[in-house]
């Protein structure tokens, strides 16, 4: 079992910024490939960032490239997400999850909210004036 805490979300003026942290318990995240997704109000869950465990590869979705930053500390057992040039439709609850798939299939599989095994409670991103 892992138990995944979200933590640094708030409301935020459109051009701002906000780092998120998700920190694990319960086991190493080093054994884990790392995703962070986000569900609107009344829109299904969607991609926004995957770091893999072996090379630490980054992955975004087309909406965030350039302006989000993924990253992780297996030291700390954290993953982060840097989020810069907020958007207001940027605004959600934002939820980081693991899966322990290998590199291969997790190549093709990092967008996908039901390959991953384990999930945070999330946290809110308001982002308005």
């Amino acid at each position: 079992q892992v138990q995944l805490e979200e933590s640094g979300g708030g409301l935020v003026q459109p051009g701002g910024s906000l780092r998120l942290s998700c920190v694990a318990s319960g086991r190493t995240i080093s054994m884990f490939n790392m995703g962070w997704f986000r569900q609107a109000q009344g829109k299904e869950r969607e991609f926004v960032a995957a770091i893999s465990r072996e090379d630490f590869r980054t992955y975004y979705a087309d909406s965030v490239k350039g302006r989000f930053t993924i990253s992780r500390d297996n030291a700390k057992n954290t993953v982060y997400l840097q989020m810069n040039s907020l958007k207001p439709e940027d605004t959600a609850v934002y939820y980081c999850a693991v899966t322990g798939a290998g590199i291969i299939y997790f190549s093709s599989t990092y967008n996908n909210p039901s390959a991953y095994e384990y999930w945070g409670q999330g946290t809110q991103v308001t982002v308005s004036s």
